[in-house]
């Protein structure tokens, strides 16, 4: 089965070879693909390097920062257009550990999605500051509430999926980024039946560079989890 890994950068130049190292290095059967926003420090210049050493390593650049929930959905597009069976999507920062990568694969033997989560068994993160887990932990119980969907961590960006799952999914009807987009792709995910599984694993904050989290992005997602529950209802999802 082909596997691709997808990570959208923006400004991970200093994460971005132990990101490939990590994952390329010891799964050679895996590959990554890169979605860079133009980075201003150089990431794509990076990736381009390392692409001489790791045959299965891709890039594609985009012409300036657009959001990560459209560079998720340029990723899927991609990887359906090069027939890849399953598709695992991870932060570049190096927050998602790789060594996780092939056991959320091997899971989807048996299920469609599944969810890398800070939350199925209590509380797993690791270096985060008290209201910024109170934030996160709160957005996810409010989601779970409004949407009715059974996951205790829909705001994840760690995920593996088969492939049928994204061909069935209307990917340009997808609009939210950030919390919200892990939200709606969830939620979809959750309203076609598809089995969802979730399994625990250690979400490490960031070391190097700067968190991309914005006000408008916690804004987005409160308000997008009612959008959601009112397509259900009219049966738009």
């Amino acid at each position: 089965m082909n596997t691709l890994v997808i990570s959208p950068t923006y400004n991970e130049r200093k994460n971005v070879q132990s990101l490939i190292e990590l994952i390329l290095g010891k799964n050679s059967n895996f590959h990554l693909l890169i979605v860079d926003d133009n980075s201003p420090d150089g990431t794509a210049d990076k990736v381009k390097e390392l692409q001489a050493d790791y045959p299965n390593l891709h890039l594609e650049e985009r012409p300036g920062k657009a959001g990560l929930g459209t560079a998720y959905i340029f990723g899927f597009k991609w990887a359906l257009e090069h027939e890849y069976d399953r598709i695992v999507q991870m932060d570049a920062d190096l927050s998602h550990d790789p060594n996780d990568v092939p056991r959320l694969v091997k899971l989807l033997d048996d299920y469609d999605l599944i969810v890398g989560s800070r939350y199925v068994e209590g509380v797993s993160v690791v270096n985060w500051p008290i209201r910024r887990l109170i934030l996160s932990y709160g957005a996810n119980f409010y989601s779970r509430i409004i949407t009715g969907m059974p996951i205790k961590d829909s705001t994840g960006g760690f995920k593996a999926w088969r492939r049928k799952v994204l061909t069935e999914i209307d990917l340009n009807a997808v609009r939210s980024q950030g919390y919200s987009f892990q939200i709606e792709m969830n939620f979809r995910t959750w309203c076609k039946g598809f089995k969802i599984k979730e399994v625990p694993i250690i979400f490490i904050d960031r070391t190097i560079g700067e968190s991309k989290m914005s006000k408008n992005i916690v804004y987005e997602a409160i308000f997008m989890v009612w959008r959601l529950r009112i397509w259900k209802l009219f049966n738009r999802v």
